[in-house]
């Protein structure tokens, strides 16, 4: 497995080098944004470890670069921030997970396995329920017939989870466990957040929501027929 860690701080740096490494890991080390895209243009790698404060540009950017690019590559963001609304713009940018500094190796590895644990399941065939189609490979879903909408990793795995079990109630532990791959982060404010966002692209009135529909005390379902 093969893993481009991006970060400034050389003692930073050097720690989760070592540490990745001693763990059985290719690591591959670059130092601001521009080196980080083209590391990423040139190379395939199964994980990119990013920070958030970088000296060209930050983390956030350069994620979302690498989603524009088409590059499904799970991304864990680090960053020394870790308020709700910091995590949020985190996982909005393209991120898969976030881990804030200062962080145990042994945390770090654990992100690390569940990322690429969950890289490594095959996607599933096509997924429908009433008006929604998943598009597996663009990694978008249609409403009526429309136009695919484009969606982040973890708006994909969530409309995916929910799809699979369509008119099933899924309570909002699992889904969090299911979308994040483990259940240390366990925030019910995030999965609201990622709901929110991807009501805002599926349902013709979010504040009204069709499709994704909340059940109080419990979680979501996803209805499948739709308006």
């Amino acid at each position: 497995m093969r893993i481009l860690v991006v970060e400034d701080e050389p003692a930073i740096a050097a720690f989760v080098n070592q540490g990745l490494t001693e763990a059985g890991y290719a690591v591959d080390l670059a130092s601001d944004g521009a080196e980080a895209l083209h590391w990423v243009a040139i190379a395939e790698y199964d994980l990119v470890l990013l920070d958030v404060m970088l000296p060209d540009r930050d983390g956030l950017s350069v994620c979302r670069e690498i989603r524009a690019r088409g590059r499904h590559t799970p991304v864990l963001m680090v960053t020394a921030r870790d308020t709700v609304d910091d995590r949020v713009a985190g996982l909005d940018s393209g991120a898969d997970d976030y881990l804030v500094k200062p962080f145990a190796l042994a945390e770090l590895l654990a992100r690390v396995r569940a990322l690429l644990r969950r890289a490594e399941i095959d996607r599933p065939a096509p997924l429908s329920a009433g008006d929604l189609t998943l598009d597996v490979e663009r990694q978008a879903v249609s409403v009526r017939g429309g136009a695919p909408i484009r969606l982040t990793s973890l708006e994909f795995r969530l409309i995916q989870y929910l799809l699979a079990n369509a008119g099933h109630t899924i309570p909002a532990d699992r889904l969090t466990s299911h979308v994040w791959g483990y259940r240390g982060l366990g925030d019910k404010q995030l999965l609201k957040q990622l709901v929110h966002r991807l009501r805002q692209k599926v349902e013709q009135n979010p504040t009204e929501p069709q499709y994704v529909v909340t059940v109080a005390g419990v979680g979501y379902v996803l209805q499948a027929a739709g308006a």
